[in-house]
């Protein structure tokens, strides 16, 4: 098992004026603890589950090329990006630019996109449900094909692209991830063009892994291939109270074919909690 860590709030006590030497030490620590990803959310506003639209938010690509100027190994990626906020060519060219910039490290997270509000308060595209779907997997059509260095024409219902031209290439062709767990859309596109997903803990859990797995059978994909992730709170608590819950619930997510669990960070931690992740979360998570 591996662990990423999602840095979805960034309202910290000392505000703005020390958010970007925060943020500095909280990717480096995580680095050098052994987090194996950093993701951050690809809103422009915050999100009602963690706070007000007006508290701070980061845009994500900026930020992801903050995080590799301060991390040295830890994967990068958003969870993810709504597909209606970027054309797809100039999303393609972004995870590129990451990915060259931070040694091959980038991570294309995507999905339909959800906050309705949001768009509607910047002016961004938001159209219906249907749409959303028809443009995402049009969208990963054209990331696949420019990842591959392919400049063939694209001539789609949403999106055409006379010369899709990516140079530099990717160093490595950066993984695809689509997150959430719609069983009729979203699984379905996991298993016709994704390298990986990303569901959330929960009674359901092993239930879309099976409608995944269906599906995959339906296209003909091996299922296995497919990298499994999963979101999860992983806040060990100031004392490491919460040390052995985590690791019961990875072990638990481990038997279900999880091989990542995503957590979930919401304050500007302490070094005391990494020190916990070091020490014990992850030598624990890689034995399982």
């Amino acid at each position: 098992m591996k662990l990423g860590l999602h840095i979805s709030n960034f309202t910290w006590p000392e505000g703005p004026a020390k958010l970007a030497p925060t943020l500095a030490e909280i990717a480096s620590a995580a680095d050098e603890a052994g987090f194996e990803r950093i993701s951050v959310m690809d809103h422009l506003w915050q999100i009602g589950v963690i706070g007000p639209p007006e508290h701070e938010m980061l845009e994500a690509y900026t930020t992801l090329g903050f995080l590799a100027a301060h991390t040295r190994r830890a994967k990068l990626l958003t969870l993810v990006t709504g597909v209606v906020y970027r054309e797809p060519g100039l999303l393609a060219k972004a995870v590129t630019t990451l990915d060259v910039l931070s040694g091959g490290r980038a991570i294309l997270g995507i999905g339909a996109a959800w906050n309705a509000d949001e768009s509607a308060g910047l002016g961004l595209l938001f159209p219906p449900t249907k749409e959303r779907f028809e443009r995402l997997e049009e969208a990963l059509k054209i990331c696949r094909q420019m990842f591959d260095g392919d400049e063939t024409p694209f001539d789609g219902t949403h999106y055409r692209l006379t010369r899709p031209l990516n140079s530099p290439l990717p160093l490595a062709r950066p993984p695809i991830l689509i997150g959430g767990g719609g069983e009729k859309k979203t699984l379905l596109l996991v298993a016709k063009y994704a390298d990986a997903c990303n569901l959330f803990a929960g009674p359901e859990l092993q239930h879309k892994l099976d409608v995944l797995r269906a599906h995959c059978d339906t296209v003909g994909r091996d299922y296995d291939e497919i990298e499994k992730t999963v979101m999860f709170n992983i806040d060990p608590g100031e004392r490491g109270e919460r040390v052995g819950e985590i690791v019961d619930a990875m072990r638990g997510f481990a038997g279900m074919g999880i091989t990542v669990t995503h957590g979930g960070i919401r304050d500007a931690w302490d070094t005391k909690r990494f020190e916990i992740f070091r020490d014990e979360i992850i030598p624990a998570a890689e034995a399982l």
